[in-house]
């Protein structure tokens, strides 16, 4: 039984093959930017592509706020390709196939049955900054990832002398 990642544990370090084909790690970013990562149920279902539109949609933002946007999902490669076409997505989506990076981060089904919908803030340094989980309101989780990041902006630029 996997354990849940709580706020100020390290983040579980991946690598997982994105849209493209191409391997995508967390080692990739740390001590470069922060990670907007999240778990999502499935590809070209309604509440997804909702999600994944709003992340798209505001990407520019997150980017200027020094994060990068990634998303994970069960879904194959091939999906992806066309879900992220289909969306016109500028960030990677990348498949999870059996779950396995989801059990790591402990993020939860719904009712028992459905993958969930959670997103994880990381910092550079690697640490969960923030924890996030709504399967009905998907497009929350754009808007707390803002938030979130607002915040750790602030709060660097109060220590900065």
């Amino acid at each position: 039984m996997s354990r849940s990642v709580k706020v100020g544990d390290r983040a579980p370090r991946f690598s997982l093959r994105s849209q493209d084909g191409s391997t995508v790690s967390l080692d990739d970013f740390l001590g470069k930017k922060a990670v907007v990562l999240y778990f999502y149920p499935k590809d070209n279902t309604p509440g997804c592509t909702a999600e994944a539109r709003a992340f798209s949609d505001r990407y520019e933002v997150f980017k200027d706020m020094g994060a990068e946007v990634i998303g994970v999902s069960s879904d194959s490669v091939d999906s992806h390709k066309g879900f992220a076409a289909k969306c016109g997505l500028r960030f990677n989506i990348l498949s999870d196939p059996g779950g396995t990076i989801r059990k790591l981060y402990g993020a939860q089904s719904t009712l028992g049955l459905l993958p969930g919908r959670v997103t994880y803030i990381i910092d550079a340094d690697g640490k969960v900054r923030h924890i996030f989980s709504s399967q009905m309101h998907p497009t929350q989780h754009v808007e707390e990832g803002v938030a979130v990041l607002a915040s750790m902006k602030e709060e660097t630029r109060q220590k900065a002398p």
